[in-house]
């Protein structure tokens, strides 16, 4: 697969039936998916893979996604000036506004329908779509 010129998109969460439907939901749009259970294992992939698009969840035991995107914000490019989309079950003014301030490019509120979360994947990692 190494010359699959796909887009790729790292999901960063700790839940793994929402590992799964991301997985799947964008596997079926034509997306190539690797998976994150935390920022530190998020951060850790980055060192060798380069992914389009990061689905980042607020909130995740050992590195959350807001320390998480601070941090890779902080790194060096490509790695830095990846995009970000920050999804959560929570929709407080406050929360959204620590996610932008962070980094993030788009902050999204849990449930999510698979149609939407192909449009924003599409959308903010630069792949044709519909």
């Amino acid at each position: 697969m190494a010359n699959d010129a796909r887009k790729r998109v790292l999901i960063v969460d700790d839940a793994s039936l929402v590992r799964l439907y991301y997985r799947t939901t964008l596997e079926n749009a034509g997306l190539v998916v690797g998976e994150a259970l935390n920022g530190i294992e998020a951060l850790e992939q980055l060192l060798t893979v380069r992914y389009d698009l990061l689905v980042v969840d607020v909130n995740m035991p050992q590195m959350d996604g807001i320390t998480f995107v601070k941090s890779l914000r902080g790194k060096s490019a490509p790695m830095a000036s990846t995009p970000v989309l920050m999804s959560s079950s929570e929709a407080h003014a406050m929360r959204i506004a620590a996610a932008r301030a962070a980094g993030a490019n788009f902050y999204i509120v849990k449930p999510l329908t698979q149609e939407a979360l192909v449009q924003y994947a599409l959308l903010l990692c630069g792949a044709p779509h519909g």
